[in-house]
């Protein structure tokens, strides 16, 4: 499934662009040839290192309650960062290229409480949605209140620019101090017609963050996403609960100012009670939005006025980092990337108020170290020079990754690739290797030939409808032209076949998800994760001795900010 387009410019922040062109400073590598001439895997017995009980002792140590949840500005935060360089450092890694195992990630923390209601006027009998129940809202402005009286509401269908795919939301538009309101997902989502843009396989224009970008990017007041559980992915309830959590953002020099003052979501009964007002029918409107030539429109001369008081704290968070340097080619780079936050402590369910995140994702950073001390143990070095990287804040938005790839402290075009270890399942070994995006590089040659290895079969995202790809930090290495590869088994189980497997993740989605029962048990059988990361280690270390670069594949979405970089 690959993708068709490649990734439009103009969805790259500035930030980004500055980055690849200070990358693109540094020389040419010396040969791009494909996979195809890449040389033969690791041996099997070069991963013995990695093992459930390798595994176990590092999931243990970061989801412990000493670990405090790990949430970014707490304690937590101190407490898991500096284990993880102080294992590093055990380890034998060099830290950065400043001498600092820790990378400063400068954010600020948002805690909004939006107004009681927000107020729908004109046209009739007025409307009032309650907060929680009818709306969410929140900024990304840094600002001690935000205000949006009387704005203009407009529809705008799934707010998408998309040039390559013949689509603009916005065409004859002009939404400058107006409130935009948006439907969630991309046109393919709604099954209608499997030719617009990737069919159900959802893009990067049906991310909420790609629409609270766009919309500001018009000069919006203000944005509403109408939030609809099937091609959301996620009940209310998540929306709900993410909204109500104190927001850290990155740090701006103009503190948000180019933002929307107000981004929400509305339910799907309150857009429905909108549009009638406005003497619209949602069902007629969502059809005419997943029909290429839709008509951005004025909702009836409806206006929103709603507001929000903020509370700030700045702080810098930090990532983890830490480098094993390649024995002949030190200037090329393989990382490894993780995130280690969580949600920390918050409200109590079943008298536990800890949210460990035990698979979410000590799993990653139990993998990170133990591929870590894999190569540690090696027979042989690395020839090319091997990145283990822990970010911050990928719960809030993935932050932490952003910001390394707007601040490589290796150059872009000088990396390899991204590794990324998010999410393993502590429920055995398994048979299949599910590749998120699958179809993207040519690092999907690299993991098919370890799972064969392995006895396994590659799978493609089972469903790409939720848009895993760009929920992860992969995606900010890709964002920026890095090939990323994420990959784990966990749709066929060895012991139970794919029924059992199905049971228990719908079992974790539905209980431990995001909740303090994501902890630690000794019952787990963890053999399935040190099988993901005997594969990852394989993978990076036929990297590391190869003098190719793995590409994109032609119609990449991300093909051409590689090639941009590539040329200096």
């Amino acid at each position: 499934m690959p993708f068709s387009t490649r990734y439009p410019a103009h969805l790259l922040p500035a930030t980004l662009l500055f980055g690849l062109l200070l990358a693109g400073c540094q020389s040419k590598p010396a040969a791009t040839e494909t996979a195809a001439t890449a040389a033969p895997a690791a041996a099997p017995d070069t991963a013995a290192a990695i093992s459930g009980a390798s595994i176990s002792k590092y999931l243990r140590a970061v989801s412990s309650d000493e670990m405090l949840g790990r949430k970014p500005f707490t304690g937590g935060e101190q407490r898991s960062t500096q284990y993880l360089a102080d294992e590093f450092k055990r380890l034998g890694l060099q830290p950065g290229p400043d001498g600092s195992y820790f990378q400063p990630v400068p954010l600020v923390e948002i805690t909004g409480t939006p107004s009681a209601t927000l107020q729908i006027k004109g046209n009739g009998q007025p409307l009032s949605f309650q907060y929680k129940t009818d709306f969410v809202a929140f900024t990304q402005r840094e600002q001690a209140e935000v205000k949006v009286a009387n704005s203009p509401l407009v529809f705008a269908g799934y707010g998408v620019v998309a040039p390559e795919y013949g689509w603009d939301d916005y065409a004859g538009l002009d939404v400058k101090g107006k409130t935009v309101v948006v439907l969630v997902n991309d046109p393919g989502n709604a099954g209608q017609d499997s030719t617009l843009f990737r069919g159900r396989a959802m893009t990067y224009y049906g991310r909420w963050t790609y629409k609270y970008e766009e919309a500001a990017r018009h000069g919006a007041a203000g944005i509403l996403i109408v939030h609809d559980t099937k091609p959301a992915a996620y009940p209310w309830s998540v929306v709900l609960s993410g909204a109500i959590s104190p927001k850290l953002r990155a740090q701006t020099a103009n503190k948000g100012a180019d933002k929307c003052a107000l981004e929400g979501w509305l339910t799907l009964d309150a857009a429905k009670q909108l549009f009638q007002a406005a003497g619209q029918n949602y069902d007629q409107l969502y059809a005419a939005a997943n029909t290429k030539g839709f008509k951005p429109r004025a909702l009836g001369g409806l206006t929103l006025t709603g507001s929000i008081q903020n509370k700030l704290r700045r702080q810098t968070s930090r990532n983890v980092l830490a480098v094993l340097s390649g024995s002949t080619r030190p200037g090329e780079y393989i990382i490894y990337s993780a995130h280690w936050d969580h949600f920390g402590i918050g409200k109590a369910i079943a008298g536990d108020s800890i949210y460990n995140g035990a698979v979410d994702d000590g799993t990653g950073l139990a993998a990170l170290l133990s591929i870590t001390e894999a190569f540690q143990k090696a027979p042989k070095k690395p020839e090319r020079s091997i990145v283990f990287l822990a970010v911050t804040a990928e719960e809030q938005g993935l932050l932490g990754s952003a910001y390394y790839a707007q601040h490589p402290p290796f150059p872009l075009n000088k990396t390899v690739a991204d590794l990324n270890v998010d999410m393993l399942w502590p429920y055995g070994p398994m048979k299949d290797l599910t590749v998120i995006g699958y179809g993207q590089s040519e690092l999907e040659d690299y993991a098919r030939a370890a799972a064969k290895e392995q006895d396994r079969y590659m799978l493609p995202d089972q469903t790409p409808e939720t848009g895993m790809f760009y929920r992860s930090d992969h995606f900010n290495f890709a964002h920026v032209g890095v090939p990323s590869l994420y990959a784990s088994g966990g749709f066929e189980s060895r012991s139970g076949g794919k029924a059992s497997i199905a049971q228990q993740r719908q079992n974790y989605t539905a209980n431990m998800y995001h909740k303090p029962a994501d902890q630690f048990d000794p019952s787990w059988d963890l053999t399935g994760i040190a099988q993901d990361a005997q594969l990852y280690f394989r993978v990076g270390q036929r990297l590391a001795s190869e003098t190719t670069f793995p590409q994109w594949r032609e119609g990449s979405e991300f093909k051409g900010a590689r090639d941009k970089s590539m040329e200096r």
